[in-house]
């Protein structure tokens, strides 16, 4: 059984080429499917803990630091895969006070055992490293470090890895579905400057190298492309947020220091954000670590406990700024609930992107929320499926469409539902549910459909496995006082069927049901010249014969 499986495991391995339902192609190679699968190498054991420890020498632009990997063995080995980008040298595997052998292919390491390790037993790895790291051409799309100079000249450093992965600076076990319980995160940088990593700073001490140590730690499970660091001259403002129920939120902003009181008036739209998402997704989800935003030289990331921002303090036509909105909601979609894959990303841009949307349906209303929603519309590609391919680090979460046309089928989500009290359960349900899980498409689903009581796959279906969406075909005709309607859907999934809400004045709706064949309805009393249809709550494009 055993060998059967590798077998097959090498021949996926070796496939170039991947198809999926909205009939594309996308060309990978083996060092993505190196990074994207749980082969046995991987499976075999469970990070519990990391202890990083790294120097960042801005003027070099290079790192040099070790990581210890402590982990649970989940079945015997001998062998295991460590993620770590090639350009960066190994120095030495400790396990035990004794170098392990190791060989590399691209970006992966296998690291060698002298004796299998035993299945149920607690085990660490210390993994020095040194090297000079990717640098983002385009952050923080295009991952790797940033280094940057600040108006006052001063070394401004950052690192975004969404996507091309957190072993471009530090190794690891470089998939989302395998987080650990918690973290150290110990960086030195120029004793002159601040570092900003996730979690709580418990430690600063200047050496006597010019360098300072900064020992952070973080509290909860944590995905790996959120583990960052941020250094630079920065100020601090320090607040705290009272919770609804009278329990209070450490809030720290990091900024540089000329920006400090543009700052404190701009993140003064936090708190009601935060009140936002309090009633729709429940208590911040790290508490103990608190929240943070980090002034960054690059636009934005949600990393844990240490959002970066770089939207220069600008608001949007709606008065807030949604990289503050849009970055912070990733706590809950993305950071407490993350996904298995890099393909299934749509669980946290779609939630974050339609949290915005909560956002000003919240503080401005309705009306407000559907003008916004059709803004996003109008960025809507619909050249791909948004669920990508799975098991091959599928970079994806780059389209538009994850964001816009998934907070699209949310909206359309919550009129099919059309309860709202029964929608926000359902959003505050899966906030406490999946908390600090990692979670796939299908549990998604299945969560939706077990909460409503209705098989809503063939709707999530069109929505993330294909790149068109529905269009409702319909003829109408007065008939003496009445009009009547004939309609169906057009979809490139024939069984497809979702309501859909017509109306002919204000208070005078009327929900219909059509499938792929041809129904026919009559509303009595009606003038045809009246019909209106839902297109503001429906994802869908809609044709009218004759």
């Amino acid at each position: 059984m055993i060998r059967t499986f590798k077998n097959i495991l090498f021949l996926l391995l070796l496939l170039g080429t991947i198809c999926v339902e909205a009939q594309q192609r996308y060309t990978f190679n083996r060092q993505d499917s190196l990074r994207g699968m749980l082969s046995p190498l991987r499976t075999c054991y469970d990070v519990t803990f990391y202890n990083l420890n790294v120097r960042i020498n801005p003027t070099k632009k290079y790192i040099q630091g070790y990581n210890e990997i402590f982990f649970k063995v989940i079945e015997d080995f001998d062998k295991m895969q460590v993620d770590l980008f090639e350009n960066l040298q190994i120095d030495s595997v400790i396990y035990k006070g004794k170098r392990l052998p190791y060989e590399r292919e691209g970006n992966v390491v296998y690291v060698y055992f002298n004796n299998k390790l035993q299945k149920g037993s607690q085990s660490m790895i210390k993994f020095c490293y040194s090297g000079v790291p990717v640098v983002s051409v385009n952050p923080p799309w295009d991952g790797g470090f940033v280094w940057q100079k600040d108006s006052s000249n001063y070394d401004w450093v950052g690192v975004a890895c969404e996507g091309r992965g957190a072993s471009l600076w530090w190794p690891c076990k470089d998939h989302l579905s395998d987080e650990p319980d918690s973290m150290s995160i110990n960086i030195e940088s120029p004793v002159h400057l601040y570092c900003v990593s996730n979690g709580n700073i418990r430690k600063r001490m200047d050496l006597d190298d010019g360098y300072a140590r900064h020992e952070w730690f973080v509290s909860y499970p944590i995905n790996n492309y959120d583990v960052t660091i941020n250094i630079g001259k920065y100020a601090i403002i320090s607040e705290k947020y009272k919770c609804i129920d009278g329990d209070t939120l450490p809030l720290n902003y990091y900024v540089l220091r000329y920006n400090l009181d543009k700052a404190k008036k701009h993140f003064s739209q936090i708190p009601k954000m935060l009140e936002c998402y309090e009633k729709f997704f429940g208590k911040y989800p790290f508490k103990k670590d608190g929240f943070a935003l980090v002034e960054a030289p690059f636009w934005g990331m949600e990393h844990q406990e240490a959002i970066a921002y770089g939207n220069h303090y600008k608001n949007n036509d709606f008065g807030f700024d949604y990289i503050v909105v849009h970055e912070s909601a990733h706590e809950y979609f993305g950071n407490a609930i993350t996904c298995k894959d890099h393909a299934e990303l749509w669980i946290h841009e779609a939630f974050a992107t339609y949290a915005e949307v909560l956002f000003v349906e919240y503080t401005q209303g309705k009306p407000a929320a559907q003008l916004y929603l059709n803004q996003m519309k109008e960025k809507i590609r619909n050249k791909e499926a948004i669920l990508g391919p799975l098991n091959v680090n599928y970079h994806g979460w780059q389209d538009a469409d994850m964001y816009y046309k998934g907070a699209w089928m949310l909206h359309t989500l919550r009129n099919v539902i059309d309860n709202d009290v029964l929608w926000f359960n359902i959003l505050l349900g899966m906030s406490k549910d999946f908390k600090f899980k990692n979670v796939d498409t299908k549990q998604v689903v299945d969560y939706f459909n077990k909460k409503t009581i209705l098989d809503l796959n063939n709707i999530f279906d069109v929505y993330l496995k294909n790149n068109e969406i529905p269009t409702l075909i319909y003829k109408l005709k007065q008939k003496g006082s009445n009009v009547v309607m004939k309609y169906k859907w057009k979809a490139n999934k024939n069984w497809f069927r979702m309501p859909f809400k017509i109306s002919f004045g204000e208070n005078i709706d009327f929900r219909i049901y059509p499938t792929s064949n041809w129904n026919t309805e009559v509303f009595r009393d009606q003038d045809v010249d009246n019909v209106k249809l839902s297109t503001d709550l429906f994802y869908v494009n809609a044709q009218k014969i004759h």
